[in-house]
């Protein structure tokens, strides 16, 4: 497949910065995930951009709007969104370059992190859809925490799993865990806090100045453990992230017990989209998960 007209990422370029952008060179980067990933250079300026076939503009749309909620935080660093388009049969999102060769320092990513997650709204939801890697996230606005988790992430991906041919074993001991998901919540009271979303170590990184860089988020305003969960789902960060992301914004006693809960929505998504030994996993973490409420 070829890649699209860079003609049109240019002129967009021009009406979205004011600037004048010179013949654009791509060059190949990972980065993109779901997408292919390209730097794009005009021998003055660089930029990052990723692509997707043209039914997901939505999708970058969607990526926009939580990288600017982010930025909007004033919290921790993430690339600064140009603009989404089409060309041909591509959909496109163009954001700033940033050169990720940096080591992350766990006490900036805590505090920076942390501070992120004080900024808060009174709903738990986000006022558009987004993905979750390449699946629907829907995110209605709910007034109770649990509520949203047992309709807007572990309903919605059980669902899905029924509908993708899992299992009705999976479907039926997911849905006796999720209408019983209030256990997990005796005597805490989460407070709808900036989440990133899609938090694991692939999501995270340091620019090469040292400063803290998330991307590719799925944004919603919910319990900051889910965040905290997620980075602890594929890989961990270091003890010291915890203590100094404590000091800030301090975490529950209970947070251990909720984290598979948390979690399981991510593995259960992994299993809609990619099934095998994720199946096996998701029907385990139920399991656990209901004998902790017996």
């Amino acid at each position: 497949m070829k890649p699209p007209d860079w003609l049109v990422v240019q002129q967009l370029l021009v009406d979205k910065t004011g600037q004048a952008i010179g013949r654009l060179e791509a060059t190949s980067v990972s980065g993109g995930d779901i997408n292919r990933a390209y730097r794009l250079s005009d021998g003055q300026q660089q930029f990052f951009v990723k692509i997707n076939n043209r039914t997901s503009l939505p999708m970058f749309e969607a990526e926009m709007h939580g990288l600017n909620e982010i930025r909007a935080s004033d919290s921790i660093r993430c690339p600064q969104p140009i603009g989404c388009g089409k060309s041909g049969q591509f959909a496109f999102i163009v954001m700033e370059y940033l050169d990720l060769s940096g080591s992350v320092d766990a006490t900036r990513f805590a505090q920076q992190l942390a501070s992120m997650h004080l900024s808060r709204q009174q709903q738990f939801g986000y006022p558009i859809e987004n993905t979750i890697g390449s699946s629907p996230q829907p995110n209605t606005y709910q007034q109770d925490w649990v509520s949203f988790w047992q309709i807007e992430r572990l309903g919605f991906q059980l669902s899905l799993a029924r509908n993708n041919g899992l299992g009705s074993k999976l479907f039926d001991s997911g849905m006796r865990l999720n209408q019983q998901v209030d256990s997990f919540f005796s005597g805490y009271s989460p407070i709808a806090s900036l989440l990133h979303g899609d938090l694991w170590s692939g999501n995270q990184g340091a620019d090469s100045a040292g400063n803290p860089v998330i991307y590719d988020p799925a944004c919603y305003y919910g319990d900051h453990e889910a965040d905290l969960a997620m980075m602890e789902l594929f890989g961990r960060p270091q003890q010291r992230f915890f203590e100094v992301y404590n000091e800030v914004y301090p975490i529950d006693p209970g947070y251990p017990q909720r984290r598979e809960l948390y979690n399981l929505y991510h593995i259960l998504n992994h299993a809609n989209l990619f099934g095998g030994a994720y199946v096996n996993q998701a029907r385990q973490m139920i399991e656990s998960l209901l004998a902790q409420i017996k």
